[in-house]
């Protein structure tokens, strides 16, 4: 279940050429897995990044899974956790079954 969620997030590892790099950023969609957020840094598939979440300063590492488009010099950039954690971004998410009645 993906949710769209701003969460106030900082993100820091290495960029393409091989430099650290920290940055403050948001969250655009999360799910149980990971979020979708946007990234300045230049990064690549499958390296890990460490994401925070401001709000609970909880820090998780992640792999970066996916990258799309750009606008306004960040790329939409698709993260997943290593290791599960539900719990991260402080929601419910509601079970796969989940279905809203139509009146």
């Amino acid at each position: 279940m993906r949710v769209l969620l701003s969460v106030p997030i900082h993100v820091n590892g290495k960029d393409k050429e091989d430099q650290e790099f920290t940055e403050e950023t948001r969250t655009l969609v999360v799910n149980a897995h990971g979020a979708l957020i946007s990234l300045g840094a230049r990064v690549t598939a499958g390296q890990q990044v460490t994401v925070s979440n401001k709000s609970t300063r909880k820090s998780l590492d992640c792999r970066v899974v996916h990258l799309g488009n750009a606008t306004a010099g960040k790329v939409q950039t698709g993260i997943e956790f290593v290791q599960p954690c539900g719990s991260f971004w402080q929601i419910d998410f509601p079970p796969d079954d989940w279905v809203t009645p139509e009146d």
